[in-house]
């Protein structure tokens, strides 16, 4: 079989599937430089393995050194195992390793049947020795195992050389007090900090591109993120885009493991601002709405910041100028992870993560309704605050706080399934002052 990650392809061992003991080396790389904090990120970490790896037979997982162990049952789907953890974050890269007997001639057979199948022109052996008993230090393994494999490639009529510094592939043995474990091909993993440890944060999800993967950006960091989507009816039926939100959230909780999704009817509010405030101001003031909105149901998560999925001069509304006209109408922090990348970059993210064809799909975006036929492009916070000096701002956004209903997603056995139904928000939790102040 085949197992695919990240768009590549990657060839398993021969008896990767029939392995009596299979076993997932994990490791993670910025963790180290944790200090004094490292336990908690990688109890997180471990925490976060075990529940990427619900619903499979897992033996247990160990953390020897600077890597984790996933000892998996006989029975369990090695193919489930990979796609899983490559989801992780923290995980930097891991293998598939062979578990072999404890002495030279099997480390040195399962060694050549991890690299017999790889192309490269150099490779080197490293050996790890953690259980002592074992009558050979990791020197002589390396040397012993390195000298099998060359002599059998040039047999093999392949012309390779050892080179220690910087080989093309690395073998890797280690002896554990269980089987030894022998792996040379490394899957990327999703690389970060593991989930849950960077605080909370509320995200803007609009549906496009854009916002989903400033989420994925700021999950990699850490953040745990809840979202909120600003939807109108759509202008023919079925176009509405809360079925893309709720994909990309449903999408999302793969990395996460657990998403809140705010839902809160704008075109109302839209049509507030469209009846009182200037025309070129229209989407500037949609944006500065949505954000005060935003910031009392990120208080109520107790989130600290906000995430949009701003670039820098991507449209109208993300001049330098608009961006901090816009930001201004919430003391909140807004974050914009993708303020310095461009939509090619976006969009290869957005594939990677699984994200791409989902907003891909038709739906009809709120912004756009009363679309301005020449939009203001530098604004500053005074311009845009007389423009909307007409407006009732409290009671607009107590609306949209009151109108906004909940659904809760949480992954369980491999998918992202709906915790609960979805409910309205309570009318009595914002006052009018909270309203006026977000």
């Amino acid at each position: 079989m085949w197992l695919i990650y990240s768009n590549q392809e990657i060839k398993p061992a021969q008896n990767l599937s029939c392995m009596n003991s299979p076993v997932i080396v994990a490791h993670y790389h910025e963790l180290w430089l944790k200090g004094r904090n490292r336990k908690f990120f990688l109890r997180k970490l471990a925490q976060a393995l075990r529940q990427a790896l619900d619903g499979i037979r897992v033996e247990r997982i160990e953390q020897p050194g600077d890597r984790f162990l996933v000892r998996l049952r006989p029975e369990a789907s090695v193919a489930a195992a990979v796609e899983r953890i490559g989801r992780v974050f923290g995980i930097v890269y891991f293998a598939v390793a062979q578990t072999v007997e404890r002495d030279l001639d099997a480390l040195c057979a399962a060694a050549w049947n991890e690299i017999e199948p790889l192309k490269f022109s150099t490779f080197a052996v490293r050996a790890k020795r953690s259980d002592k008993s074992f009558p050979h230090n990791a020197m002589k393994i390396e040397a012993a195992v390195g000298r099998f494999l060359l002599d059998k490639l040039h047999a093999a009529g392949r012309v390779a050389s050892v080179d220690l510094s910087e080989p093309d592939i690395t073998c890797r043995v280690e002896i554990t007090p269980g089987p030894a474990l022998v792996y040379a091909r490394k899957i990327p993993g999703a690389g970060g900090l593991p989930t849950n440890t960077g605080g909370r944060m509320l995200c803007l999800l609009s549906g496009g591109y854009d916002s989903a993967v400033a989420a994925y950006l700021m999950m990699k960091r850490g953040a745990h993120l809840s979202f909120a989507h600003f939807y109108g009816t759509g202008a023919r039926p079925g176009e509405s885009s809360i079925h893309v939100a709720r994909e990309l959230a449903r999408r999302l909780t793969l990395y996460q493991l657990g998403v809140k999704l705010w839902r809160i009817p704008f075109e109302p509010i839209q049509r507030e601002i469209v009846r009182y405030a200037p025309e070129s101001y229209r989407i500037l003031l949609y944006r500065r709405m949505m954000m005060r909105i935003a910031a009392v149901l990120a208080r109520r998560d107790h989130a600290l910041a906000l995430v949009t999925g701003d670039s820098l001069g991507q449209v109208a509304s993300q001049t330098l100028q608009n961006m901090v006209a816009v930001g201004d109408a919430t003391l909140m922090p807004v974050f914009r992870p993708l303020a310095g990348t461009d939509k090619l970059e976006i969009l290869a993210i957005a594939r990677k993560i699984g994200t791409y064809d989902i907003s891909s799909e038709p739906f009809h975006d709120c912004c756009p309704i009363f679309m301005p036929r020449t939009p203001e492009l530098y604004a500053t916070p005074k311009s845009v605050a007389r423009a909307e000096a007409n407006l009732d701002l409290a009671a607009l956004v107590q609306q949209g706080v009151e109108s906004a209903t909940l659904e809760k997603f949480r992954y369980a056995n491999g998918i992202a399934e709906e915790v609960t139904s979805v409910t309205r928000a309570d009318p009595d939790s914002v006052t009018e002052q909270q309203a006026a102040s977000a």
